[in-house]
C-alpha cells in the first residue's frame, strides 16, 4: 500500500533496526572521513603489516600456529575485500591484512630456504676446506677465520674459528685451502632469557659450527694475494696512520672493520650512545654521497660550458649513486650498510625526477624493500634502531609547527646558529628517545645523555673527521697526508674523550632486565600510531605507548638467572645487586647475567654472602622473597658427592642447579634444573615474589635453531 501524504515513506526494515543501525553508520562515517583526512599516510603502514606478520612467525612457536596466523590474516582480508564497497577503511584493512599473510609466509619460507646443517655436539675435529672470510681482532688478538668445507667429513659446510694471532700462518688469505684442528660447537642459544641469540643469527647466515682452532694451521693452496683484499689493505693503511683506538675507528669509518677498537672504547661508545657511529650504515653512507655530489658539482662549475650545457644536478647525482655503492662493497656489504645505500639512491632518484626527496614514504619504501629481501633483519636491533631514528628524524621534521619553528628566514647569523643548534637538539632529544625502548629491549641498558654527545659527535664525525680522513688517503697517494692524518687523529681523541665523559657522568646509564615482548610490542605499536599519522587521532599512541612503560617498569626483577649449561647462576642479593656462583666466570658470562638481571655494577661472589654457604662443590643460598623463604643449592665443580648427602640436601631444596645429570632421587621442593631439564628449557630466569619461570626455549617451540639447539644438547 502506499504510504499516505505526510507520512515518511517505507525503509523496508523495522524502526528498531534503524535506530540499533545509526551508530554504527555514524562510527562507520567517521572512519571514512579521519582516513580521507589521512590518504597521503595509508601507504606508509605497507611495511607495517609486512613486519606484523614476520613478527607473528618470530613469536609464535610452531607451524601450526604460523599456519593459523596466516588463515586469520588471509579471512580478514577477504571479509574486509567483500565489504570494500563501503569505502576506503575496508580496501585498505584487506589490503594491510594480506600483507601481513604475506609477511608471515615469507618469514616462514625465508628460515626453510637457508636451512643448512648444523653441528650435532661439541667436539675436536679436522678442517678441510676454502677461506670464505679473514676477520682480523686485534683487539682481542685473534683472527675470526670463516671456512667452507663442502660438508665433508660430516662438518657443516660452513664453520668460524677463532684463531690466536700468533697461530696465523702466512698465505691465510680469502680463497686459500686450509687443514687446522679445532674444538667446535653448535652455534649457542641465548644464555639466559633475553640474551642474544647466537643460535638464531647463525642459522639466517649459514653457519653450522662455531670454536676455536689450534696451531698448526697448514696452508695447502695459496688463495688471493697477501694485500689483494682493497679492503684489509685500506683498513690496515689507516690504522698505520693513527694508533690505538683512535685509528681502528678511523678504519671503521673507512672500510667498516671494528676489530681493533679496544673493548673499554667500544662500551664507551656503547654508554654513551655513540655505538651508532661505527656500524656503517645512513649517516656515513650521507655523508661518502653527499660529499661525492657536492665535489663534483664544484669541479663541473668551474667550467662554464659545463654549467650552460650540462645538467650538472644529474650528473653529481650519479657521481653520489656510485659512491654510495662503491663505499657499499668496500665496507663489506652488510644488510645495513645496503639498506642504508638502498634508501640513497631512492633520495637520488627523487632528486633527479624534481620530487621531494626525504619523506616517510621513502623511509617506508626502503623498509618494504629490506623486508623482502631479508625480514629476518627486523628481529635485530640493528634494523630497529636505522628504521625508528630516521622515522622519527622525518617524521618530526615533517611536522608543520617545527618546520615553522626550524624554517629559514632572514635573521642576525647568530640567531640562525642558534636556531641550527636547537634544531638539533631537539631531534638529538627525540631520537634518543625513540630508541631507548629498543636499546633497552635488546641491550637491557641505554644511554641517557646520547642526545647531548650527538649534537658534538655527528657533526665532528660528519663534517671533519670523515672528510678530512678521506683527503689524508687521497694525499697520500704523493706522500703528503701525514698532517692531515695528524688532524683526524686528534679529532679521533676528542671524540673518544667525548665518549668516555658521557659514559662515566653520574646516571648515565639506565638499566633494566629483560624486557617483555607484549609490552616492546606495545610500545612500538603506540610509536609508530604516533609517528605515521597526521590527524589528531595521532594522539591515541599513547594509550599503548604509555602501556607498554609501564609494563616494562613493573614486573619485579628476577632474582634467580641459570645458564643453558647449568655451570653458572647469579643471585639477587639483599643490596639489589647480582652474586656469581663462580668466581672464575669469564667477562661475556658476568656481562650477560649483569645486563639480564638490570644489574650495572660488577657482579659480587655469591661465596661473600652472609646468606650463603659454600664449599668447593656445593652452594647453598637463602632468599627471602613474597613472604617466604626459598633455598637455592647448586654444584660448582664436577668432583663426586655422595649420592645420600646430595639426595638429602635435594629434599631441603626449593630450587637445585646442576651442569651434570642428577639422580631421579634428588626431588627438591620446587624445581630441579640439572642438566637433562636444561637442555630441553635452555636458560632459566626466575622471579621469586610471583613465582614466575621464563625459559630461553619456550614449552613447544619449533622455531628450527630451536630445534638444532635442542638436539646438539644446549
Amino acid at each position: 500500500m502506499a504510504s499516505s501524504a505526510g507520512h515518511a515513506p517505507s525503509t523496508g526494515f523495522p524502526p528498531l533496526q534503524i535506530a540499533a543501525g545509526a551508530p554504527l553508520a555514524r562510527a562507520r562515517g567517521a572512519i571514512e572521513h579521519w582516513l580521507e583526512a589521512e590518504r597521503d599516510q595509508l601507504p606508509l603502514w605497507i611495511p607495517v603489516a609486512i613486519g606484523a606478520g614476520v613478527s607473528a612467525w618470530f613469536v609464535l612457536p610452531d607451524p601450526a600456529r604460523w599456519t593459523g596466523f596466516a588463515l586469520a590474516a588471509a579471512a580478514v582480508a577477504l571479509l574486509a575485500a567483500a565489504g570494500s564497497a563501503a569505502g576506503r577503511g575496508g580496501r585498505w584493512l584487506a589490503i594491510l591484512a594480506m600483507l601481513a599473510a604475506l609477511g608471515c609466509g615469507l618469514m616462514w619460507w625465508r628460515a626453510e630456504h637457508v636451512a643448512a646443517p648444523v653441528l650435532t655436539r661439541p667436539g675436536v675435529a679436522t678442517i678441510l676446506g676454502t677461506v670464505e672470510r679473514v676477520e682480523p681482532l686485534p683487539a682481542r688478538e685473534l683472527v675470526r677465520v670463516r671456512i667452507a668445507t663442502g660438508g665433508a667429513d660430516g662438518l657443516p659446510p660452513h664453520v668460524r674459528v677463532n684463531l690466536a694471532e700468533k697461530d696465523v700462518p702466512d698465505g691465510l688469505t680469502r680463497g686459500a685451502t686450509v687443514r687446522l684442528r679445532a674444538w667446535l660447537m653448535p652455534p649457542p642459544p641465548a644464555a639466559v632469557p633475553g640474551a642474544y641469540d647466537f643460535a638464531r643469527a647463525a642459522w639466517f647466515d649459514g653457519l653450522g659450527a662455531t670454536g676455536r682452532g689450534f696451531a698448526p694451521v697448514e696452508v695447502l693452496a695459496p688463495g688471493d694475494a697477501p694485500g689483494a683484499d682493497l679492503r684489509a689493505r685500506l683498513s690496515a693503511h689507516v690504522q698505520s696512520r693513527i694508533d690505538g683506538s683512535a685509528g681502528a675507528i678511523a678504519a671503521t669509518l673507512a672500510t667498516g672493520d671494528r676489530g681493533g677498537i679496544a673493548e673499554e672504547d667500544a662500551e664507551a661508545m656503547r654508554r654513551s650512545g655513540l655505538a651508532h657511529l661505527l656500524s656503517i650504515s645512513g649517516l656515513h653512507v650521507t655523508a661518502v654521497t653527499g660529499a661525492a655530489m657536492l665535489l663534483v658539482l664544484k669541479l663541473l662549475a668551474l667550467s662554464p660550458w659545463a654549467a650552460r650545457t650540462g645538467r650538472l644536478p644529474l650528473v653529481a647525482a650519479g657521481a653520489g649513486a656510485a659512491a654510495a655503492v662503491g663505499y657499499t662493497v668496500l665496507t663489506g656489504a652488510e644488510v645495513p650498510t645496503i639498506r642504508s645505500c638502498a634508501a640513497a639512491l631512492l633520495v637520488l632518484l627523487a632528486l633527479s625526477l624534481g620530487r621531494e626527496a626525504i619523506t616517510l614514504r621513502l623511509v617506508a619504501a626502503g623498509a618494504t624493500f629490506v623486508l623482502l629481501m631479508w625480514p629476518e633483519t627486523l628481529a635485530g636491533p640493528s634494523f630497529q634502531l636505522s628504521f625508528a631514528a630516521v622515522t622519527a628524524i622525518v617524521a618530526l621534521h615533517e611536522s608543520r609547527r617545527v618546520r615553522g619553528w626550524f624554517a629559514r628566514r632572514e635573521e642576525p647569523w647568530w640567531r640562525r646558529l642558534m636556531r641550527g643548534m636547537l634544531a638539533l637538539l631537539l631531534t638529538g632529544i627525540v631520537v634518543e628517545v625513540t630508541l631507548i625502548p629498543i636499546a633497552l629491549f635488546h641491550f637491557h641498558k641505554a644511554g641517557l645523555y646520547g642526545a647531548l654527545a650527538n649534537i658534538v659527535a655527528i657533526p665532528l664525525t660528519t663534517f671533519v673527521i670523515m672528510p678530512i680522513e678521506a683527503l689524508a688517503l687521497v694525499f697520500d697517494l704523493a706522500g703528503l697526508g701525514v698532517p692531515l692524518w695528524w688532524i683526524a687523529g686528534f679529532a679521533l681523541e676528542g671524540l673518544l674523550w667525548l665518549a668516555h665523559t658521557t659514559a662515566n657522568a653520574p646516571g648515565s646509564v639506565a638499566a633494566l632486565p629483560a624486557m617483555p615482548q607484549s609490552a616492546f610490542g606495545l610500545v612500538v605499536l603506540g610509536g609508530l600510531w604516533i609517528a605515521l599519522w597526521r590527524t589528531r587521532a595521532r594522539l591515541l599512541g599513547l594509550v599503548p605507548l604509555t602501556a607498554g612503560a609501564l609494563w616494562t617498569l613493573a614486573p619485579p626483577p628476577p632474582d634467580l638467572l641459570v645458564t643453558g649449561d647449568g655451570r653458572h647462576l647469579a643471585l639477587r642479593t639483599a643490596g639489589g645487586g647480582m652474586a656469581l656462583l663462580r668466581d672464575r666466570a669469564g667477562d661475556y658470562v658476568r656481562t650477560t647475567l649483569g645486563e639480564n638481571g638490570g644489574v650495572e655494577e660488577d657482579l659480587a661472589a655469591l661465596a661473600e654472602q652472609p646468606s650463603a654457604r659454600c664449599s668447593a662443590d656445593l652452594c647453598i643460598a637463602d632468599v627471602r622473597q613474597g613472604g617466604r623463604n626459598w633455598r637455592i643449592v647448586a654444584t660448582r665443580s664436577a668432583y663426586y658427592v655422595p649420592i645420600g648427602e646430595l639426595v638429602a640436601l635435594c629434599r631441603t631444596a626449593d630450587v637445585v642447579v646442576s651442569d651434570r645429570r642428577l639422580p631421579r632421587t634428588c626431588t627438591p621442593r620446587w624445581l630441579k634444573l640439572d642438566r637433562a631439564t636444561l637442555a630441553r628449557t635452555g636458560g632459566v630466569s626466575i622471579t621469586f615474589a610471583t613465582e614466575r619461570v621464563a625459559t630461553v626455549v619456550p614449552p613447544g617451540d619449533r622455531h628450527p635453531w630451536q630445534m638444532r639447539s635442542a638436539a646438539a644438547g644446549f
